[in-house]
């Protein structure tokens, strides 16, 4: 790896959602969750006018949201009362699929120090392909940046065409998912592995590999990179190979 880049750069910038027909539900609560996102997802604090903004809302609506929010530690202001995502955020997230986080730390360790490459896991989320958990090289100059909770269409990326190589055609369109059958995904069921160039961020790559996760959807074992000496192949039979530790370690 060459250099260290943020992920690929999300406008925060969006009206409140419109209330949708069918059962009630909590508007407040709603822009809580909403909010969280935003955080999560800026590159760097933000003021209340801007989250504000972002959610569509007055100032003083967005105020008593972030109060409520950092009563629990979901978000925190710094000394010029920007704001955002806090320590409580992270308290929640190991409980997410915390089998899954267990068995797959030690392989994408292995994975992210073998190949110098960052390695993660990510996990089918309605329409989307997240970030689950995500190993750094420990002994490399640099590296990409792949944060947890970083979320991408599963119409980019190799993670994603992973997932849908697991579950195929038939059952993906069954599921409704808004989002067509990659043709690529086609060609991975066959390889056991799915590749991506320039998806995501120009000039970088990735290859991954499904995880069967027992009672849940398919996951993805994957690495990012800019360049590599390393073939593809190589690559891709180690992600099999941590796949199958996974799995095996999920029984």
């Amino acid at each position: 790896m060459s250099q260290r880049m943020p992920p690929a750069d999300l406008s925060v910038k969006e009206t409140a959602p419109a209330t949708p027909k069918g059962p009630a539900h909590s508007q407040t609560l709603s822009r809580g969750i909403r909010a969280l996102e935003i955080l999560a997802e800026a590159q760097a604090p933000m003021t209340i006018a801007e989250l504000s903004e972002a959610l569509g809302v007055h100032r003083s609506i967005a105020y008593r949201i972030l109060r409520t929010l950092e009563d629990h530690s979901l978000l925190m202001r710094d000394s010029s009362g920007r704001v955002q995502a806090g320590p409580g955020l992270a308290a929640l997230a190991r409980g997410v699929s915390r089998d899954l986080q267990s068995a797959a730390l030690p392989e994408l360790t292995a994975l992210a120090n073998g190949l110098a490459m960052t390695a993660f896991i990510a996990v089918w989320d309605q329409h989307d392909s997240v970030t689950l958990v995500t190993v750094e090289p420990r002994h490399t100059a640099a590296a990409l940046v792949q944060r947890p909770g970083t979320r991408h269409s599963f119409s980019t990326g190799a993670p994603g065409i992973a997932i849908q190589s697991a579950i195929g055609r038939e059952e993906w369109e069954k599921r409704s998912t808004g989002q067509p059958f990659r043709p690529e995904a086609e060609l991975a069921r066959q390889m056991g592995f799915a590749v991506s160039h320039d998806e995501v961020i120009p000039g970088v790559s990735s290859v991954a590999v499904p995880v069967n996760v027992p009672g849940q959807l398919p996951a993805a074992v994957a690495v990012v990179y800019i360049r590599t000496d390393t073939s593809t192949e190589v690559i891709a039979a180690a992600l099999q190979r941590a796949a199958a530790a996974i799995e095996a370690e999920l029984r």
